[in-house]
């Protein structure tokens, strides 16, 4: 499951299988791949390939496998390989539309869908695919076009908050006087447990005044954790609510004594993600100096539109109140600096050298993420074991190796980083010689990785030793990942 930097093969876990011929490597990564054990396939898959260099099929069953573990450069690189060995083989078309399209490049996607459509005509899932890509497409381009010289109103301008009424049927939590109580948030919690809804008014209310909150913050949040006290931070949670939940059951809900910070993607894939981010929201308005949130790289619209908060907020509430969520999580920071000696970000450091924390604090972060530079890598890149850097597994971002990561923290004074972004066995991955960690805190990712979760508590003071907890996933309700997902997404 830790995908970080290239496959290794002929590892001693498969010493056995050295001297099989690539068809027969080929048909034992097949099981492998069959069980979901897809680290291991790609392994057996590049065992093969060591052995039949020129084998499309090889080439195009390693990027279904790279798809699975979310390496969607790696997927894109073999697709395209598989393509240029052999123009014909249509999975290759298919798997490369497929990495295209998890990073948001719909137009490059839609071209390959047709391709697929075009040699397989009577292709049902390809040809509603294709269909969904150029209706992205289309819509992008209409979007572009209407926005040229129109100065765009914001999204809280255009709510008309008082005229919202409350039908006398409603017996969810209710905001008095227009303050977020403690008594609110705790009925809150129990509504979306029991998978009740809050009311429209007062989840505008929650995402407005979360707005005027993190509009104000800075990029680069410095908080300072006082000697003795406690500071919790936690890695991506998904929209995986019941496991939210269970990390408050574990570690107490945020308070004034008890202070959190989420490290972006609280978002996408979990299909309880309004939960999350207006639970969230709440304890943020509650505690505006004791609850912190990060970007992440899905609390973006590309991502949104594909892993499916998009389609679940329009499910449960409307149109608008996705649009609002949008201008939200272009307030968010982008990193929070400990004690000034840890720097915390969802991805990780940056394509070139000489980054300063000040670079950071300077940036515009109110946009969507651009595909390259300081944005981009502090969402998107990942650490490696090699030294130096190498072009991301994603298709975004970049890989940084053990040097990289020293050199920026001595230029910086800082004493590690902690990022997340990954999945990992354990929860969490200690990296770089103890300067890189990894958090992550969705438990059994998309109900299907066996992960375990992780959160990290900190007691402040000169020395930050962090702590570890991990925990299983808990029981939810029965609805899949990415159900709000449309069609186009599903293989995802």
């Amino acid at each position: 499951m830790n995908t970080d930097g290239d496959s290794v093969t002929n590892s001693s876990k498969f010493a056995e299988f050295k001297d099989l011929t690539a068809e027969e490597l080929k048909c034992k990564a097949n099981e492998y791949f069959k069980r979901k054990e897809y680290e291991d396939a790609i392994e057996l898959y590049s065992m093969a390939i060591e052995k039949d260099s020129n084998n499309a099929i090889l080439y195009g069953n390693r990027s279904f496998a790279y798809l699975k573990t979310e390496c969607f450069g790696y997927a894109f690189t073999d697709a395209s390989r598989a393509i240029e060995i052999d123009k014909n083989y249509i999975k290759g078309y298919y798997r490369r539309a497929e990495a295209q399209m998890a990073n948001g490049r719909f137009k490059q996607a839609l071209k390959d869908f047709e391709t697929v459509v075009k040699f397989c005509p009577n292709d049902r899932d390809a040809k509603i695919k294709c269909q969904e890509c150029k209706k992205i497409v289309n819509q992008k381009a209409f979007e572009k076009a209407i926005s040229v010289d129109t100065l765009k109103r914001s999204v809280a301008e255009s709510i008309d908050f008082e005229s919202m009424t409350i039908d006398d049927t409603y017996d969810g939590p209710k905001i008095v006087d227009g303050k977020i109580t403690k008594e609110f948030v705790e009925e809150l919690l129990d509504t979306f447990k029991e998978e009740k809804r809050l009311h429209r008014k007062y989840a505008y209310k929650l995402i407005l005044d979360a707005r005027e909150l993190f509009s104000k913050s800075k990029t680069l949040v410095d908080i300072e954790i006082p000697k003795g006290k406690k500071f919790t931070v936690c890695g991506d949670i998904h929209g995986q609510f019941y496991d939210l939940l269970n990390i408050f059951k574990l570690n107490g809900y945020p308070s004034e004594d008890n202070p959190y910070l989420f490290n972006g993607d609280v978002v996408d894939r979990g299909s309880f993600s309004v939960e999350c981010i207006l639970v969230l929201f709440a304890f943020k308005i509650l505690y505006p100096n004791h609850l912190f949130i990060a970007r992440g790289n899905h609390e973006s619209e590309t991502m949104n539109k594909i892993f499916g908060f998009e389609g679940e907020v329009k499910e449960k509430y409307s149109k608008q109140m996705y649009d609002l969520f949008t201008e939200v999580f272009e307030c968010l920071p982008l990193a929070h600096c400990l004690n000034k000696k840890i720097l915390v970000m969802h991805g990780g450091l940056f394509s070139k050298d000489n980054i300063k924390l000040d670079d950071i604090r300077n940036f515009d972060r109110f946009r969507q993420p651009p595909e390259d530079g300081l944005m981009c890598d502090i969402l998107w890149s990942d650490p490696m074991p090699a030294e130096g850097r190498q072009p991301s597994k994603r298709g975004v971002g970049c890989q940084f190796g053990p040097d990289i990561t020293e050199n920026f923290l001595k230029l910086n004074n800082l004493d590690y980083i902690i990022r997340s972004h990954e999945v990992k066995d354990n929860g969490y991955e200690v990296a770089h010689g103890g300067k890189c960690i990894t958090v992550f805190s969705a438990p059994n990712y998309c109900d299907r990785m066996g992960n375990l979760g992780a959160f990290i508590n900190f007691n402040g003071g000169d020395e930050l030793i962090p702590k570890y907890t991990t925990f299983k996933e808990v029981p939810h309700p029965d609805k899949k990942p990415m159900c709000y997902s449309s069609n186009l997404f599903s293989m995802m």
